[in-house]
């Protein structure tokens, strides 16, 4: 068995793109099957070496390692023989229209209430045609010619699917300027290198129809694919997820401080039958089930995801974030701070907060106030009781109890409206940190 994900380095991965390659490699890790990462590179335009770096990056983060990599640039050859192939099958042939007869001819079926299908009239053309053609300086592009009837597959997520060839135009697998597409390179590549399942979005499925026939057509069998087609992951809006949304890429997600464990346990679990749960990377292997898939549409939920990242980071010991830390951050400090983060890019904030300086807000309408907490500040050293006896002194002189007492020490202090318990917090600020706040915040 072998699983491959196949992402093209024109961009850098989004949760889309990650939902497909955390279902590979963790169908692959459950069944003991070898990981096949394909890049994707025909483009030449648009592929970047940053963007596969990137990508290698990205799943790397992830804990997705991979058993083999292969490039598509580095096949050409195999491809050209697959063409010359087909060619002399006669299952691939010239056409020389250009686009706008195209869309002349798809206008026109459509007028007569006819399906905008390829005519398939260069099957028509004759040797004697085709030589003018090219004579006048026209350069075929090459079609497939998809045979009658359906392609059916029992899909391991859709169920029994199936796709009708003659509804559909003959697909172009080889450019003008002589790129191949991806339709036909995917067909070689999975055939050559052993590939046995294929899981991927249901935005293939007519393509699954159309690479079957292919596959036949090239003297493999069809009956050594299995196909799992994932339901489309949605934005929050139901629009569909874009690889250049760049807020939803993982190098934006990773960037903000997201676990790649909360990303592997929400991606894996999202649109199917089972709640995400914080999970390990071997937790989330160990239980994935392509059955327990849904066949609707899924939405990614942002705040889904990070409700998920505060539950793992709050459970996270010192020891296993202790490199995410500023220097001279202690293991009191986490414990203090670790209930009250979304993500690991909000440390750097609280560390300024309990030992470094900030500059808290004027707030004159609490001025004497704040000299009251000043005067009332006990003398180190601190301890636990240490906040329960100020605040019960400042009680006592201000007359001031709930959110009129608490709040301006919060913001004199912290700066912010919610955050770690103050009783813990000041014990890491020391008496010189607390008392200079405090003077700032009541400042004329």
């Amino acid at each position: 068995m072998k699983l491959r994900f196949a992402p093209s380095p024109t961009g850098y991965l989004h949760v889309g793109n990650a939902r497909l390659a955390i279902a590979n490699a963790l169908f692959a890790r459950r069944h003991g099957a070898a990981f096949l990462l394909r890049i994707d590179d025909t483009d030449v335009a648009r592929s970047r070496p940053e963007y596969e770096a990137g990508i290698e990056a990205d799943l790397r983060w992830l804990g997705l390692g991979w058993d083999e990599m292969a490039h598509q640039s580095q096949r050409l050859d195999r491809y050209a023989l697959a063409i010359e192939a087909l060619k002399a099958s006669g299952r691939l042939y010239p056409c020389f229209e250009s686009e706008a007869e195209l869309a002349a001819k798809r206008e026109a079926r459509l007028r007569a209430r006819k399906p905008p299908i390829y005519d398939r009239a260069m099957l028509r053309m004759t040797p004697e045609q085709r030589a003018r053609a090219e004579a006048n300086g026209k350069t075929p592009y090459w079609r497939f010619k998809l045979s009658d009837g359906s392609r059916k597959w029992r899909d391991l997520v859709m169920g029994d699917c199936s796709v009708k060839l003659t509804a559909i135009s003959d697909p172009v697998l080889v450019r003008a300027d002589g790129t191949i597409l991806y339709t036909l390179a995917s067909v070689v590549d999975d055939i050559e290198l052993d590939v046995t399942h294929i899981v991927r979005g249901e935005d293939h499925i007519t393509n699954t129809g159309v690479q079957l026939d292919i596959i036949e057509a090239l003297g493999a069998r069809p009956g050594n694919f299995t196909f799992a087609h994932l339901p489309l992951l949605l934005d929050e809006g139901g629009g569909k997820l874009s690889k250049r949304f760049d807020s939803l890429s993982l190098r934006a997600l990773r960037n903000d401080g997201v676990e790649p464990d909360a990303v592997v346990s929400y991606l894996s679990r999202i649109g199917s039958a089972d709640d995400p749960t914080p999970m390990t990377l071997e937790e989330a292997t160990a239980g994935y089930d392509l059955s327990r898939m849904s066949r609707s549409a899924a939405r990614f939920d942002m705040q889904q995801l990070l409700g998920l990242n505060r539950r793992m980071l709050h459970d996270r010991a010192f020891e296993d974030v202790r490199d995410r830390l500023p220097d001279g951050a202690t293991e009191a400090f986490w414990n203090v701070i670790r209930g009250n983060i979304d993500l690991t890019a909000e440390i750097a904030h609280w560390w300024q907060v309990a030992a470094g300086d900030i500059v808290p807000p004027n707030l004159p309408d609490d001025r004497a106030f704040l000299r009251q907490a000043l005067d009332t500040l006990p003398p180190e050293p601190w301890g636990a009781e240490t906040w329960k006896q100020w605040t019960g002194a400042l009680r006592q002189v201000s007359g001031r109890s709930g959110k009129g007492l608490f709040r301006p020490l919060r913001l004199a202090l912290t700066g912010e409206e919610a955050g770690p318990e103050l009783h813990a917090l000041i014990q890491l600020m020391g008496h010189a940190r607390v008392a200079g706040r405090l003077t700032d915040a009541a400042r004329e």
